[in-house]
């Protein structure tokens, strides 16, 4: 079932979220919704905070990245392999110079900047049976795991810019909470309240 995107603005992006167990209800079925949400609004990675949950829950499938004609047939064939869902991760280790990448976010639909992060990262986290895993991951894989692993911190690509960017994308932002937006996939906007449009 595809679920409606929060939109920025929404307190539960800011929210750190908290941990889950295998005991969280109908855990399964939301999975499978986030897939279905995040499929249908043509993302690559999707935060449960993101669907208005402040648990930490996000799932990644980096296969559109594929699509790169400047990458090598390894590198096309790791972005299509690399499809998972991470439950209560950290990062332990974030390594190597910061390099920029043009980000977006399906909470912040049309908008795109370029953010800095490190290249290298290990994280430990557990699947969907709660198995625990230690991963290495670089470049663009990396990169998509830090922005998700991001939202279950509380933290947007945006609050990553300078404060000369922030200032000039502000009514952008304001129009995007208020759903002064054209979108095409269902999205839940802070600023609408219930009943009024």
């Amino acid at each position: 079932m595809v679920l409606p995107i929060v939109a920025y603005g929404d307190p539960v992006l800011k929210k750190k979220a908290v941990d889950i167990d295998a005991d969280y209800p109908k855990l399964k079925e939301l999975i499978d919704n986030m897939w279905d949400t995040m499929y249908n609004a043509h993302g690559v990675g999707l935060a449960a905070p993101q669907i208005g949950l402040a648990i930490r829950l996000f799932l990644v499938d980096t296969a559109p990245f594929a699509e790169d004609e400047e990458l090598t047939e390894e590198e096309v064939e790791e972005l299509k392999a690399f499809k998972k869902v991470f439950i209560n991760p950290t990062i332990v280790e974030e390594e190597g110079e910061e390099w920029a990448f043009s980000e977006g976010c399906l909470s912040i639909p049309d908008v795109r900047e370029d953010v800095y992060r490190k290249p290298e990262l290990v994280l430990h986290y557990q699947d969907e049976d709660f198995n625990a895993h230690e991963l290495k991951l670089d470049g663009v894989i990396a990169r998509v795991v830090q922005h998700e692993y991001d939202h279950i911190e509380g933290i947007l690509f945006t609050d990553k810019l300078s404060s000369l960017k922030k200032r000039l994308l502000r009514g952008r932002l304001e129009k995007i909470s208020k759903g002064k937006i054209s979108v095409d996939y269902k999205m839940r906007f802070p600023a609408i309240k219930k009943g009024r449009s």
